[in-house]
């Protein structure tokens, strides 16, 4: 009886071994089933992509410019699903730089002080909860500290802030306005006083997942690295209709259109809902990323994408990480979507008319490869919907049918790449609705907020 209980003892690290092989073959398997569906796919809706839109150009021969952008159009969107491939890679090798770096100094990680910075007006039921957060993160504690900006707010939020203050003391500062000032104000207030050598800029509804927050520091190892942007997903995603589109359109922008400008660490709009920041690098341009103005008047909105543009022109690198998750709440009505998107609108058009200033001396090749290229498509696109949408059903009597469905069939092109680099994000059906809902309605607030463009309100909720 010992003896086979011995043998028995003995077998089982072989027997534990084969299932393991057998259990990593089958994963492989899987895996190998699933990736390979989504190329399959990936190849089929090509395809059919190019059938159709062979089928457009021969319809409307004689549109060359209609031709024309329908062939740069599509070209330019799969080169950034393509990018977007080598994030992977680009992200890894950032890491593995700032490793090397610590190994040849001799540390074993890379703890700089760190303060975060959030500007508020009338948050009271967020804020409770974004400042925990902060104080929770992976981190010494004696190294994080917290800078609340409360600009001219008029609910509870200063009182539920004054409450915590008793409970983290000297780590949580207290700044208050009676007059609202507006957030890059409020902004460049809590730069200033910061302790923190990196400082994080983070919206009053938002918060970082305590334990990724180390990789959110970690990059600025790299002494050429200014700022770092966090992958986020709205927190509310699951509220409405509404919210789950956005909750697709969140990961598509950040995991395929930041992740593809990160490959050239040049990622153009460092979310100020979750972001990091070397503070010796902004200090020197705070003044006049404070004093932008745009026909005359101060800008008043896109604080995070022209911060982020100043330090590209000041020649540092700006990159995203999706090995950090961010959260934020998105808006839940349409109302005051649309009073966001314009006022993101207005951001992109200001902003990018700053940055075609400096960008093709400073970055020539992302310049001519992926920013103007940008900023054409998103030009040109309202012009083209209002063409399908409104003047062809209503002067030739053409439905929008191939304008919709080639737009469909990028969107099933770009999904597929969403479920490659996301097994269990399970929003990305919405992609679809969103592409939709993009084509027919939000390409008209961008006449909308062009032609109020001189309006410098917040208009926020």
């Amino acid at each position: 009886m010992q003896q086979g209980a011995a043998e028995n003892v003995l077998s089982e690290p072989a027997d534990d071994a084969v299932l393991r092989r057998f259990e990593r073959f089958r994963n492989f398997l899987s895996a190998f089933s699933y990736y390979g569906f989504l190329l399959l796919v990936g190849i089929t809706l090509l395809l059919i992509l190019a059938a159709i839109k062979a089928k457009t150009l021969y319809a409307n021969h004689e549109n060359q410019w209609l031709i024309a952008y329908s062939v740069f159009v599509t070209t330019f969107e799969l080169t950034r699903v393509l990018a977007a491939t080598l994030y992977r890679n680009s992200i890894n090798k950032v890491m593995r730089h700032a490793d090397n770096i610590l190994a040849a100094r001799q540390e074993e990680a890379y703890e700089p002080l760190v303060t975060f910075v959030i500007p508020c007006k009338n948050e009271e039921e967020a804020i409770e909860n974004t400042i925990r957060m902060c104080f929770a993160a992976d981190y010494p504690a004696d190294k994080l500290d917290v800078v609340f900006i409360n600009d001219g707010g008029t609910d509870g939020t200063e009182d539920i802030v004054r409450t915590l203050k008793k409970e983290y003391e000297k780590r949580l500062t207290i700044v208050s306005w009676k007059v609202n000032r507006g957030k890059r104000p409020g902004m460049v207030e809590g730069f200033r006083r910061a302790r923190g050598e990196i400082v994080i800029q983070l919206d009053s509804d938002s918060y970082i997942e305590p334990s990724t927050f180390r990789n959110l520091i970690k990059p600025f190892a790299h002494p050429e690295i200014a700022a770092v942007c966090a992958h986020a997903d709205p927190s509310n995603a699951d509220q409405n209709l509404l919210t789950k589109m956005q909750a697709a359109y969140y990961f598509m922008s950040f995991r395929i259109l930041k992740a593809a400008e990160s490959v050239f660490m040049s990622v153009f709009c460092c979310s100020g809902c979750s972001s990091a920041y070397r503070k010796s690098a902004v200090l020197p341009i705070m003044d006049d990323w404070l004093g932008e103005r745009f026909l005359g008047q101060p800008v008043t909105w896109g604080d995070d994408r022209a911060l982020t543009n100043w330090l590209i022109k000041t020649d540092h690198k700006t990159i995203y990480t999706d090995l950090v998750q961010a959260y934020t709440i998105c808006p839940d009505n349409l109302r005051q979507f649309l009073k966001q998107q314009t006022r993101w609108k207005k951001s992109w058009v200001i902003n990018a008319y700053f940055a075609s200033k400096f960008i093709w001396r400073k970055r020539p090749f992302i310049a001519f490869t992926y920013f103007f290229p940008l900023t054409l498509v998103s030009m040109l696109t309202p012009f083209v919907a209002v063409r399908a949408m409104l003047y062809s059903p209503a002067v030739r009597h053409i439905l929008p049918l191939y304008y919709l469905f080639g737009a469909l069939l990028l969107a099933a092109i770009i999904t597929v790449f969403y479920k490659f680099s996301s097994r269990s994000n399970k929003y990305w059906p919405y992609l679809f609705l969103w592409t939709v809902f993009n084509s027919i309605f939000l390409s008209f607030v961008f006449f909308y907020a062009i032609a109020t463009i001189q309006n410098r309100k917040w208009v926020t909720r």
